[in-house]
């Protein structure tokens, strides 16, 4: 298992079109809208560019990467106030729920963050993740092992989110479909081109913890795999499989 000191990516310098590639999949969002009913207040911690939250809602977005808040007012969203999960600068029960969409793996102090998050509301804490635990049933891991030993080590188990939020927890896993837009790896499930490109690389942070020239090497494994017809021989299948289920994870607690 390999070690990584700072499991924050750096969306300033890398993530110009990150908004480009990940995007809102109305299908998915059904999940996340369904968890924030009731609600109306929500704030969105590692906010982004603003995708899943919800309309009709009173949205407050945390973000310190201005990058990023600079795509979400681009895109017609709140501003976001240049904050950190693990020091939210509001009262205690601010917020009737919170949401936290596939970020607290960048969260240098996932534990405080997660604690700070459930301290400002007042109902359901809303987190959208990956199970480390099932990333090995996804084909990546043997064409990318490198990618999934970098996500194993920055994402943090769901028993640990559990354990950090306290109170009663709903757990669902989440099916993503086929021509899923939001663009995170287990989205390409039956696109396997996909990761051929390198400005999809660049929208899964998992990426930008290896070098170039190993990118290369590891990327040039599935190459060689789809044009000689290997990868389609063991995995052709999901290329019209629906939905795939896997990682993708809701965590949804209630005091």
């Amino acid at each position: 298992m390999i070690e990584i000191g700072n499991p924050a990516f750096d969306y300033d310098r890398f993530g110009g079109k990150y908004s480009s590639f990940r995007q809102t999949d109305e299908r998915i969002a059904q999940y996340v809208h369904k968890a924030l009913s009731g609600a109306r207040t929500v704030l969105n911690v590692g906010a982004g560019a603003g995708s899943y939250e919800p309309e009709g809602k009173y949205i407050v977005a945390v973000e310190p990467s201005v990058t990023m808040r600079q795509q979400r007012m681009a895109a017609g969203k709140a501003p976001a106030i240049n904050a950190k999960a693990d020091n939210l600068p509001f009262d205690d029960n601010a917020f009737d729920a919170s949401m936290a969409m596939v970020t607290v793996h960048h969260w240098p102090d996932m534990d405080k963050g997660l604690k700070e998050i459930r301290r400002v509301t007042k109902q359901q804490v809303v987190i959208m993740t990956f199970d480390p635990q099932k990333l090995d049933d996804f084909w990546v891991a043997e064409y990318f092992p490198e990618v999934v030993e970098v996500e194993k080590a920055r994402y943090p188990t769901i028993e640990f989110i559990r354990t950090s939020l306290g109170g009663r927890v709903e757990i669902t896993s989440i099916p993503i479909p086929l021509d899923c837009k939001d663009g995170f790896q287990e989205a390409f499930y039956g696109r396997p081109e996909a990761f051929l490109q390198k400005e999809i690389r660049l929208s899964q942070s998992a990426w930008g913890f290896i070098s170039d020239d190993k990118q290369e090497e590891i990327v040039n494994r599935l190459r060689i795999e789809l044009q000689n017809g290997n990868w389609n021989k063991k995995y052709g299948h999901y290329r019209t499989q629906p939905s795939f289920t896997c990682g993708l994870t809701l965590v949804i607690s209630t005091p």
